[in-house]
């Protein structure tokens, strides 16, 4: 704790006669100038003038230990400055980036929207079809119903047998090949229960 505190003693110090020389040297100035426009100077070369002017004060009292300690400091603060303005940096990166991907999910919601729509609509076609199809199924002859049940996709084909009435089911299922009877009745009894 004492180091630290003697090396904050020495900056303070220095630091102290480093603003008194430059307010010095800055009144100095001003009253050779009289009647000519003060100079603006860049961040840059501010702290290349402080820089300096550190190290000219400070080599005037010899001592090596205070000169080092300065430079450290300074150096110190300046690359605490500098990770200051990358932490900004990455901040601004990471709120853009948590933006775009808040973007992106709410499309994706959207989009997810669409789809489940999309799929509802065609359940209501399908359905539509099927009923249609029970409907022209029924005023059939079992032979005929029989040999169009038997080239559709077999879970329409379900779906229709369980539409219509057992008596016209169990006609149909007479009518048909029995391989095809086997299977479509296997799913039809399953469907059932």
């Amino acid at each position: 704790m004492n180091a630290i505190n003697l090396k904050l003693s020495l900056f303070l110090f220095a630091l102290f006669f480093v603003t008194s020389a430059f307010t010095q040297e800055t009144n100095e100035d001003s009253k050779k100038d009289n009647g000519e426009q003060k100079k603006s100077y860049s961040e840059a070369e501010f702290l290349d003038a402080v820089n300096k002017e550190v190290e000219n004060r400070l080599a005037k009292y010899r001592n090596k230990n205070l000169v080092k300690l300065t430079k450290e400091l300074m150096k110190k603060e300046r690359s605490l400055e500098l990770r200051e303005l990358e932490i900004q940096k990455r901040e601004e990166s990471l709120r853009e980036s948590e933006g775009d991907l808040t973007k992106k999910l709410k499309e994706f919601q959207q989009k997810g929207k669409r789809l489940l729509g999309c799929l509802d609509q065609q359940d209501k076609n399908q359905s539509k079809r099927v009923r249609h199809m029970v409907d022209a199924i029924s005023g059939m002859r079992p032979q005929n119903a029989a040999d169009v049940l038997s080239v559709q996709d077999v879970d329409i084909s379900v779906k229709i047998l369980g539409e219509l009435p057992p008596e016209k089911v169990s006609k149909i299922f007479n009518s048909m090949d029995k391989e095809i009877s086997a299977r479509l009745q296997k799913q039809y009894m399953n469907m059932k229960r």
